[in-house]
């Protein structure tokens, strides 16, 4: 029988914060063909706010036509009024003719005229009246369509944050213990979030873009298709503009925040190692590489800040261009009768309109792609490995706290073996100890035990019942664990003791804190059992958060219980108030102990002795010393100094 080392030895150790996530994924065809299946149950949401969409920009496209209209009455009725009166239409064209006016006559005659009548004031106050109408309904519309839009974007995002918490209780120990957890929170939050955004605003925004482009160009069109040729040929110009200058400053941009990440990583290290910057005489040479690094992040925010803010001014000027070319060009018509002044300054509208929406698009399609890129993450995460199906349990456990392994294999890699045909009968209420050097493998067997991997091989029972014929939830509710890592959650004392059993009576709460000697200094802090804790609160010792773990394992009265290094981290005192705390604890159950003090373990009734991960020795304290073996030789190493009798 041999042991490698887990996760919990060497090799979880080289999955720090250092380890490089996982290799961005590049097929974003797919990725956006799931999020359409995904978005598939918000189709008639999407159809409506499509349809809201198009009657939207329907109407807002027709304002400038509408207000062209408004513009040829008031200019028909300034020429009209400065005809002779009493003269019909082709009366006033014969008298310009004759005058050598020709010109002048082209251009009124497509015009409508009644010599010395002004401006129709009623029709023109009805036309401004259906321009104001038609902007305030696209404007609802177009709220209508946003509010949509944001239901679909929050009821999809909510479906896919259950989905993700669901797979999070899906996954095996095997998923955490190969990927940084900062990676993992990310996909959860960060990435989300991002999606979130590009859903709600980007789709949104797109979808009004592409119906603007579509409908400002038919008006275009429509109007005019001499001009609106002249302004379509500009837009590859300024595309091709920006693009040049986007390239450039990209460079510049990813520079920028390589910079900023390690300057904000230096602030960081540098103030929470204050102490050893002043301790060690540091602080010159910290600010000093602070300097060089601020003057990178200088030099580089200010390239791409100012490349990136010269592609507005250069669709602006290209844009002036277009309008140059098609006030002179469209000038030119309306004297010539071809357009009515309306008709040209509904152009010049639209042309204005015609750049923005491209802009947007450009836009929007970066921040499509971070949201695909993001989804993509997700959707790594959502397809990760699960722990394997379990069937529904036909036994029932007594709950003596019976453990046994029966020939158990097992690797973390299938190419190097770690447990091979180990055998181990623990009988209810016995303490079996596993010790050994760092990285040894210890914490496997605690793995193993509470159902966190699954064995290759052989069998584990529990109380006579193989693991297999029970539910990983079966298993678990028979154990409580007290690990070296203390964790408290943002909340109360009382909510924290609670959380091993919920709906605990006040009662059975206090006796928990009462056995773990947590009650005496829980009633001096200010608010008593409703101080308000948090994993990193500085309101009690670290002593006294290992006793508070103690306490909630007291209430959760498990069968089986796992002691790991709970005691590595305090002053000898506070040991010895954990240790009779936990003595308590163990009194009567079956317990499982990783330590590398050897004098909490000297009382077990088998001691396991791992080295180069495998389990060189097996017995009880004294027979281990009698063998003068490994054990004995942890033991001289801890103990020979302070104590020469040994």
């Amino acid at each position: 029988m041999s042991f490698g080392a887990g996760p919990g030895g060497a090799w979880r150790a080289g999955m720090g914060a250092s380890a490089a996530p996982p290799a961005p994924g590049v097929n974003l065809r797919a990725t956006l063909g799931r999020l359409i299946e995904r978005l598939r149950a918000e189709r008639v949401a999407m159809l409506s706010a499509l349809i809201l969409g198009v009657a939207a920009v329907a109407a807002n496209v027709s304002g400038p036509w509408i207000l062209g209209r408004a513009t040829n009455v008031l200019f028909n009725g300034i020429v009209s009024a400065r005809l002779p009166s009493g003269l019909s239409k082709a009366q006033a064209l014969a008298q310009l003719r004759a005058h050598g006016q020709d010109q002048i006559a082209r251009m009124i005659s497509t015009m409508s005229l009644t010599p010395g009548v002004g401006v129709n004031l009623t029709r023109l106050g009805l036309i401004l009246g259906v321009a104001a109408l038609a902007y305030v309904v696209g404007s609802a519309l177009t709220y209508g369509q946003g509010y949509l839009m944001a239901g679909v974007a929050q009821r999809s995002m909510y479906r896919l944050r259950r989905d993700v918490e669901d797979k999070l209780a899906r996954l095996p120990l095997r998923y955490f213990d190969s990927h940084p957890h900062g990676d993992v929170l990310s996909r959860v939050t960060n990435d989300i979030d991002n999606l979130t955004t590009t859903l709600q605003q980007g789709l949104s925004q797109l979808l009004t873009s592409v119906l603007t482009l579509i409908g400002v160009l038919g008006m275009m069109v429509w109007i005019s298709p001499l001009l609106a040729v002249i302004a379509v040929i500009t837009i590859p110009i300024a595309i091709l503009l920006s693009l040049l200058v986007a390239r450039r400053s990209q460079v510049h941009f990813t520079t920028q925040w390589r910079e900023t990440g390690e300057l904000n990583s230096m602030v960081e290290e540098s103030h929470t190692g204050h102490a050893l910057l002043q301790v060690f005489g540091r602080r010159a040479a910290a600010s000093h590489e602070f300097d060089g690094v601020n003057e990178r992040l200088y030099h580089a925010s200010f390239r791409a800040q100012f490349l990136s803010g010269i592609i507005q001014p250069t669709m602006q000027f290209v844009s002036n261009l277009n309008y140059v070319a098609i006030a002179v060009i469209g000038g030119y018509r309306v004297a010539s009768g071809l357009l009515s002044l309306g008709d040209v300054t509904a152009f010049i509208q639209y042309t204005r309109q015609f750049t923005m929406p491209i802009t947007q698009i450009a836009g929007q399609m970066n921040m499509l792609q971070s949201g695909l890129a993001s989804a993509e993450r997700v959707f790594e995460f959502l397809d990760a490995s699960e722990e394997s199906l379990e069937r529904e349990s036909a036994f029932g456990v007594p709950g003596r706290g019976a453990v046994s392994l029966e020939h158990v294999d097992f690797r973390y890699d299938p190419a190097v073996a770690l447990i091979q045909d180990f055998t181990l009968d623990v009988a209810p209420g016995q303490t079996v100890a596993i010790v050994g050097p760092t990285g040894a493998g210890k914490t496997t067997m605690v793995n193993l035990l509470v159902r966190f991997y699954e064995i290759d091989a052989g069998h584990i029972l529990l109380d006579g019942v193989d693991y297999r014929d029970l539910t990983r939830d079966e298993v678990r509710q028979h154990f409580a664990m007290v690990l070296q890592d203390t964790w408290l959650f943002s909340g109360t004392v009382r909510e924290n003791i609670g959380y091993g059993r919920p709906g605990a009576s006040e009662d059975e709460i206090v006796a928990a804190a009462s056995a773990a000697h947590v009650d005496a200094f829980v009633r001096t802090m200010p608010h008593g059992y409703d101080t308000v804790l948090g994993d990193d609160t500085a309101t009690v010792s670290a002593g006294q958060r290992q006793l508070l773990t103690i306490a909630r394992a007291f209430l959760a009265d498990p069968d089986i219980l796992i002691l790991d290094e709970a005691t590595s981290s305090v002053d000898t005192r506070t040991e010895v108030l954990i240790q009779r705390a936990m003595g308590d604890l163990r009194r009567g159950r079956t317990s499982f102990v990783i330590a590398h003090r050897l004098s909490t373990i000297r009382d077990a009734d088998v001691i396991l002795v791992m080295e180069h991960g495998r389990v060189v020795e097996q017995g009880d304290h004294e027979a281990l010393l009698a063998a003068g073996g490994a054990y004995q030789r942890l033991y001289a190493s801890q103990f020979a100094a302070a104590d020469p009798a040994a």
